[in-house]
């Protein structure tokens, strides 16, 4: 247990009190019935920039010189850790630059010049936060400014790290298992520090998403590793190298890590919308996918999910709801190629489609001269079961189709 970042986590409680939100620790019912466990959501979404990131920013801020202050930082960031700094350069009035991908989402660029109020300026470099990266480190080499990094700094990590000592002193008892969501390896490594302090007997469960899993692969191979390629899906959790501080204290603190994929973690975001009006953001949603996946038995345990966002653009709605759709086997698609004979999609409709099954995507182009025309057709079906049962009717009309799902390649590039 690192001793000096404990006391580092401590400071930086006295430096944020009154100044964050003592975000709430409540009970879950959904969960708990589910589990069987006592199932706890640590509510960081409700931060005044919707994360936990917030808590790092500014007590990274407060522990620069006046001089730096005056120069002003350079940062960067896929979304949270922005607005983060954004809030607390206004706050300290710092000028600031913020690197940000290109495919960060509009609602939280625009949510990084509101929180900035005119001290920071917002630009958009590359496809990941990598590249952002890359690009503000030459900005803070040039000008001489201090970079506040998301994740790899010790204040940074300190300031994480206080969710874990509110966690533990409103759980009203143990914490059997704490589930939290890793990208860069922040919030990981500062909450750890202080469980394995103050709660050595929790299990910490780390969430990765499967198209970002950096630091389960770091920790496999025993050296921390850079990723050649990503999934920028749940873009506040998916990095291509977690941190050099980071990565020794999640390989000596974490039981486990449990990778979540996409198609997961947007159907975890769509029930709790549902289920409990909660808006999150895909990274929000991560330690409640990884609840769900982790098959442990959690009967009689005390379990505590941290839901560290809520920056979510309603844009993203209708890619959310196809992943989620496709990762419960509720979505597929085919190219089916019917007889170029009149009544030929009336006789698939009635023969073939179930009754509470409905065509969402249709393309089809007639070929003259041709027995058969190919079309693209998606399809919702009303139970995962219904698959078979399609696949079979249509082995018995002896129609011929290609199921593209499993076909990245080609399903990418046709829808």
């Amino acid at each position: 247990m690192n001793t000096y970042l404990f006391e580092q986590v401590l400071q930086a409680e006295k430096v944020l009190r009154g100044v964050v939100n003592r975000t709430p620790l409540s009970w879950n019912e959904n969960q708990s019935a589910t589990t069987g466990g006592e199932v706890l959501f640590k509510r960081e979404d409700q931060q005044p920039v919707r994360s936990y990131k917030i808590r790092g920013a500014y007590n990274k801020l407060c522990s620069l010189s006046q001089a730096e202050k005056d120069t002003g930082i350079v940062c960067a960031s896929a979304g949270n850790h922005a607005q983060g700094v954004a809030w607390s350069c206004r706050k300290m009035l710092i000028k600031g630059k913020i690197y940000m991908p290109v495919t960060t989402p509009a609602q939280k660029i625009k949510q990084v010049r509101y929180f900035g109020n005119g001290l920071v300026e917002v630009l958009l470099k590359g496809d990941t936060f990598d590249d952002a990266f890359a690009e503000a480190m030459k900005e803070a080499d040039v000008k001489g400014q201090v970079f506040i990094h998301p994740f790899d700094d010790e204040q940074v990590i300190a300031g994480q790290g206080t969710t874990g000592l509110e966690i533990l002193e409103d759980a009203n008892g143990p914490v059997d298992y704490l589930f939290l969501p890793i990208g860069g390896g922040g919030l990981a490594a500062g909450i750890s520090t202080v469980f394995r302090k103050l709660s050595p007997h929790t299990k910490i469960i780390g969430v990765e998403p499967v198209g970002a899993p950096s630091m389960d692969t770091s920790i496999r191979l025993g050296i921390n590793t850079t990723l050649s390629k990503i999934d920028k899906f749940v873009d506040g959790a998916s990095v291509k190298r977690v941190g050099d501080l980071t990565f020794p204290i999640c390989r000596d603190n974490l039981d486990a890590i449990v990778l979540a994929p996409e198609g997961k973690v947007c159907s975890v975001m769509l029930r709790l919308y549902n289920e409990e009006g909660m808006v999150l953001e895909p990274a929000g949603a991560l330690s409640v996918a990884g609840l769900e996946l982790c098959g442990y038995d959690l009967k009689g345990k005390r379990v505590v999910c941290i839901i560290s966002g809520s920056n979510n653009d309603i844009t993203r709605t209708e890619e959310i709801r196809e992943r989620s759709l496709l990762y419960e086997g509720l979505k597929h698609y085919f190219i089916i190629r019917f007889p170029q004979r009149p009544g030929a999609l009336r006789e698939f409709l009635n023969e073939v489609l179930g009754k509470e099954d409905d065509i969402t995507y249709f393309q089809f182009a007639k070929k003259n001269n041709r027995e058969n025309a190919p079309a693209i057709v998606g399809l919702e079906l009303s139970d995962p079961g219904n698959h078979k049962v399609l696949m079979e009717r249509m082995k018995a009309k002896e129609i011929t189709c290609e199921y593209i799902n499993d076909r990245p390649e080609l399903f990418e590039y046709l829808i």
